[in-house]
């Protein structure tokens, strides 16, 4: 995990700079494929699956040493020509385990999050999932474990393979001419990312397109078919933590209303939007009919709860980032303190950008608890050196949105005075 951490305090600034080059292009050609709240939503997403990832909230069903133990034939060398190897296998497994998340009604839950914008930039390719929590991939690594790919190459190369996913999230960069024969390329991954009919479930492949030719997945973007982003059921919302449970908590209300007792413990495993018939007639939910009349989730936000988004957004990622660069010093206790620090910040100000009226009293608890970590060592002798940045950081950042937050409430309570 530490090695992990280390490994995203390179990738976060590096997708950050190429986020802002593509605002820029996007803001200089007319055709800018941001919005503020969206874009937002998006890296809050992230944050939280970077959080997840790095603490190892995961339960592991089966492991790939297991596998691999069970299965290999013999045991690959570490050779260039090996890693190529262990890279197409990681390539496979990626296609069918994503395929399992667009087939399936339990697992479209693990996905979802990441079809939940209804733009297309490179930010909504770090809308990563937090809801995954069963980890079972390792058994679509079962080519890999019979060539003998020692884990260690497995875990070198996961982390690229997805890294290598994020250049194609883009409106800016048209078909490739032979490389789309080859390569999964922006054209093709609007395909995916797409709620038009024609387009569903289309595109699952990560890295080479050629998964989805052989296995009858591919659909090429049509010039009189433009895509739409999201999801045909809206998930109407900008918190992240929402986003990621709120499918499975529809199945659970559906297991709960439905009066067929065999929907109630195969609806879960049904293709995916699959709903028992008399529950999706008693409780229908929103469905885009006609994706081209969609309108996008945009609630109209007070001036305050923007800056609100906009400040916490900013200080929660550089909380993160000297979080994850202190990782290695900190005893998991502290990893898990601080981690639900982050999470806390991040559910706090999307759910004012969702305009929930309570999140203010949750902002203010969750900045008095922040202050009492990080004052409360200097009561027993002071902060640890070795973490002193860390602590600067958590005083500034807790600090500051108290006065913040005064600054909100006096505003508030004057504008209220005054009408």
């Amino acid at each position: 995990m530490e090695a992990y951490a280390q490994a995203l305090l390179i990738a976060i600034p590096g997708f950050l700079v190429l986020m802002g080059i593509e605002m820029l292009y996007g803001y200089w050609k007319g055709q800018q494929t941001y919005r503020l709240m969206d874009t937002i939503a998006s890296l809050s997403s992230g944050m939280t699956n970077v959080l997840k990832d790095s603490l190892g909230l995961m339960v592991l069903l089966v492991s790939y040493p297991y596998i691999k133990q069970l299965l290999a034939l013999q045991t690959m060398e570490a050779t260039i020509w090996n890693y190529i190897i262990a890279f197409v296998c990681i390539d496979f497994a990626s296609y069918w385990s994503h395929r399992l998340n667009h087939s399936v009604n339990l697992f479209w839950n693990q996905h979802i999050v990441h079809h939940s914008s209804e733009e297309f930039n490179l930010a909504c390719a770090l809308r990563q999932s937090i809801s995954n929590i069963l980890s079972f991939g390792a058994l679509f690594l079962i080519p890999a474990a019979i060539l003998g790919v020692p884990e260690k190459m497995i875990q070198v190369l996961a982390p690229l393979h997805l890294f290598a996913q994020f250049w194609y999230h883009t409106k800016h960069i048209g078909k490739l001419g032979w490389l789309e024969y080859l390569l999964v390329t922006p054209s093709q991954h609007r395909v995916h990312h797409a709620i038009n009919p024609i387009y569903i479930d289309k595109n699952l492949a990560a890295i080479f397109s050629i998964w989805d030719r052989l296995f009858g997945t591919f659909q090429k973007e049509l010039e009189e078919e433009p895509p739409v982003y999201g999801t045909l059921k809206p998930v109407q919302s900008w918190n992240p933590f929402w986003i990621n449970f709120q499918h499975f908590w529809g199945l659970v209300l559906d297991a709960w209303h439905t009066k067929d007792w065999k929907a109630k413990f195969t609806l879960w495993f049904r293709p995916t939007g699959w709903r028992p018939t008399d529950v999706a007639k008693k409780y229908p939910r929103p469905y885009w009919d006609n994706v081209h009349a969609q309108e996008k989730y945009a609630p109209k936000l007070p001036s305050s709860s923007t800056a609100w988004a906009i400040f916490h957004w900013v200080g929660t990622t550089v909380y993160l980032l000297v979080f994850l660069a202190q990782f290695g010093e900190l005893s998991v206790n502290l990893r898990l303190l601080h981690g639900l620090l982050i999470f806390a910040s991040i559910f706090g100000y999307t759910a004012l950008m969702d305009k929930h009226q309570w999140a203010w009293y949750f902002e203010g608890t969750r900045i008095l608890f922040g202050l009492l970590i990080f004052l409360l060592p200097l009561q027993n002798g002071g902060w640890e050196t070795s973490l002193a940045q860390l602590y600067t950081t958590g005083v500034l950042y807790f600090g500051s949105s108290t006065i913040g937050l005064l600054a909100v409430v006096f505003t508030q309570n004057r504008n209220e005075q005054l009408t």
